[in-house]
């Protein structure tokens, strides 16, 4: 809490203005919203996607620790639909005491409200802080017949649009990251879209594209260990440790293309009061301190800095920069 200086001549006046200050104090911490008192009731969480994820994973880990830090029940539900939409509306429609909050994943939900209605816009919501953050990795099946990235992107380079690459949807980071990859380098692929991981390892390991584009999140490294996927290049502007014989696509010639990294966090409604977001923020952080809750997320997912609300709103002013341009096409 920030105490007020005030430079008074007398010192009875002094006293009179210190004494109302603490009564004002006392009456903003005891009101709706303030942090002293927050939380006053349980907690809603939403999930905008499916049971099972990796975004549930996050929503759930962290809603159980907030949870114990609390001392106020945390409700986890999901509400999928709409490309991450319905969650999102369901937090604002909550209310902006603290009480509601959402599981927010960027770039899809800073990128959504750029390219339809979606009853929400980036001006709606706060980001609290980032629990985990995923890279992707192109990857093509064992026996491929490009050897190494080099090898797949001469031959795109040679025969436009004729390696077929399978993405997360149309317009997620990992498809508007190949069409960059096309308008400023000159490297056409085709896109298949799916609805998510499973589709998509289906599809590569049944020959039905020759390569994917996908969030390296554990059931992909399992594949990857077990050679059916075979790693070509990874996203981030630098390499990942637990992948660090990949090389990254801007090793590779293509430095623009880091942004295709899903960072999972929490938000809340706009106008949430900076108090509340501030204890947000700190309980995030001391849960990514607990190993309990670093194993359960995936030590290799969560963050080596913490990416608290303002740095995790600098992520997203970034995204909408560089993404915004591509879905207003």
């Amino acid at each position: 809490m920030r105490a007020n200086r005030y430079r008074m001549p007398a010192l009875v006046a002094a006293s009179v203005v210190v004494l109302a200050g603490c009564a004002e104090t006392e009456e903003e911490g005891s009101g709706e919203g303030g942090a002293a008192d927050y939380p006053t009731e349980e907690i809603m969480l939403y999930v905008p996607y499916a049971p099972g994820g990796p975004t549930d994973l996050a929503a759930r880990t962290v809603g159980t620790c907030l949870e114990e830090d609390f001392g106020q029940t945390v409700v986890v539900e999901n509400r999928e639909g709409g490309s991450g939409a319905l969650g999102m509306q369901a937090m604002i429609a909550g209310g902006n005491d603290g009480h509601s909050l959402s599981l927010i994943a960027v770039p899809a939900s800073a990128t959504n409200p750029l390219q339809d209605d979606v009853g929400y816009t980036n001006d709606d919501y706060l980001p609290i802080a980032a629990v985990t953050e995923i890279p992707s990795v192109l990857a093509v099946g064992q026996g491929s017949r490009f050897a190494d990235a080099e090898a797949l992107f001469r031959f795109a380079e040679e025969n436009p649009g004729q390696v077929n690459v399978g993405v997360p949807g149309a317009t997620t980071s990992q498809a508007m990251e190949l069409q960059r990859m096309a308008e400023e380098y000159g490297i056409e692929l085709t896109l298949v879209p799916f609805t998510g991981n499973a589709e998509m390892t289906t599809a590569l390991l049944g020959g039905n594209v020759d390569a994917v584009f996908i969030n390296a999140s554990q059931d992909v490294l399992e594949n990857i260990e077990a050679g059916s996927f075979v790693p070509l290049a990874v996203s981030p502007e630098d390499r990942v440790d637990y992948l660090e014989d990949v090389p990254t696509l801007a090793e590779l010639g293509f430095p623009e293309l880091t942004y295709s990294v899903s960072v999972f966090g929490l938000a809340a409604p706009a106008g949430t009061p900076d108090d509340v977001v501030a204890t947000l923020e700190d309980a995030v952080r001391s849960c990514l301190e607990q190993p309990e809750v670093v194993e359960d997320l995936g030590e290799q997912y969560v963050p080596d800095e913490f990416i608290g609300a303002e740095a995790f709103q600098n992520r997203i002013d970034d995204i909408v920069e560089v993404y915004g341009p591509l879905l207003q096409e």
